[in-house]
């Protein structure tokens, strides 16, 4: 007989998938900690995500059967694969990055009507989140449209828990990143400067990186940067339409926009969760999970959480950064937050700059985004652009 607690809530029904931010509050209000076959447990408030982040000798990131370096490795294997990637994001790389990633944001702006409807997620968000990743990375842009189909089915392979699905679109991502690396090293020292050139040259101790190694490192920096950028683009330029007065203000002080950005997320979650794995019985909210147990940390409730941010819907420029849980915590903490938040203020600046009124489209309501992603997966938007 399965030893297995007695479902709480059911991740995937109709009224959860209808509206996860809604969903997700009412779970935090009356089971904090919850089971379901799903998810397994799912934490929905701050303090025990926090735990959870900050505890990673009883909560470990070793989850899966598959590689993942290093979101999927605890210290000391951790430590050492973390140090060897911080630096691709460091200061001075990401400054460097900026007026790159400003003239793909231009272009795109530019090829948006004069005025009229727009459909946001595929006019916009889901381009500038490809273009920004691929010139990142070094990669053709032949590279845009095969990476932009298997963003779908990865999500939808996630989707349907179907390991085969999910073997299959790893392998398919796989192919793309050792046929870049045999053309660099074809080419030799005519190998363009880029970070993926840079990670063939890169040992940890006394070895070079495998390939497999890259491949999975690489896999972690993209799934982040296309699923996650595109679902904020959405979330942002959603929330900056429906309020027309916060939307006239940033226009005319983008100064405001780091801080906005931080809290219109931290109110609408792009991530909706990640994973754990209990390495000893412990108690969390009540409940006894034993070492085995699997985690949920349900960031888009965590952020939302009343006991730590009041009411979870009030927009404060002047929040306390080091409660917003955005980018995680502890030493699993994104690498990429300071490349995703010059991406994010680039893409509004421009998009604000280059418009006169951005607004909801009436009778036309936006499509939201189903598990494991967040935001909208369609997104009427009316525009005003500048000419």
């Amino acid at each position: 007989m399965s030893n297995s607690p007695q479902p709480d809530w059911d991740p995937r029904s109709p009224a959860v998938l209808d509206d996860q931010i809604v969903a997700y509050d009412r779970m935090r209000s009356h089971c904090p900690v919850a089971h379901s076959d799903y998810l397994h447990w799912s934490l929905f408030r701050h303090a025990d995500v926090l735990r959870v982040l900050e505890d990673h000798d009883t909560f470990s990131n070793v989850v899966s059967l598959h590689p993942s370096v290093p979101n999927g490795m605890d210290p000391p294997e951790h430590t050492a694969y973390r140090a060897l990637i911080e630096p691709y994001f460091a200061t001075e790389r990401v400054r460097a990055f900026e007026p790159v990633c400003r003239g793909v944001a231009i272009d795109l702006v530019d090829r948006l009507p004069a005025g009229g409807e727009i459909e946001l997620m595929d006019e916009f968000a889901q381009d500038f989140a490809l273009r920004i990743q691929c010139a990142f990375m070094g990669w053709p842009t032949e590279l845009h449209e095969p990476l932009r189909r298997w963003t779908r089915r990865n999500h939808e392979a996630t989707l349907s828990s179907d390991r085969a699905a999910t073997g299959a679109v790893a392998l398919e991502f796989e192919g793309f990143v050792r046929r870049l690396l045999d053309e660099r090293r074809q080419a030799g020292d005519a190998a363009p400067e880029d970070a993926t050139t840079r990670l063939l040259r890169e040992r940890i101790g006394d070895r070079p990186l495998t390939d497999g190694e890259i491949v999975s490192i690489v896999r972690n920096w993209t799934v982040g940067e296309l699923g996650t950028i595109a679902a904020s683009v959405g979330i942002l330029s959603h929330y900056l339409a429906a309020q027309p007065g916060l939307q006239s203000r940033l226009r005319g002080e983008p100064s405001l926009l780091p801080a906005a950005i931080d809290e219109i997320l931290r109110i609408h979650a792009p991530l909706i969760a990640n994973r754990r794995i209990a390495t000893r019985v412990v108690e969390l909210g009540g409940r006894r999970l034993e070492a085995g147990a699997r985690l949920s940390l349900i960031w888009a409730s965590a952020n939302r959480d009343e006991a730590v941010f009041g009411d979870p819907d009030e927009f404060q420029l002047d929040r306390d950064p080091a409660q917003n849980l955005l980018y995680g915590a502890g030493i699993h903490v994104c690498p990429g937050a300071s490349l995703a938040r010059l991406e994010l203020r680039v893409a509004m600046e421009k998009l604000l700059a280059h418009t006169r009124e951005i607004a909801l489209v009436p009778d036309r309501p936006p499509v939201r985004a189903s598990y494991p992603a967040s935001g909208f997966s369609s997104l009427p938007l009316w525009i005003d652009r500048c000419s």
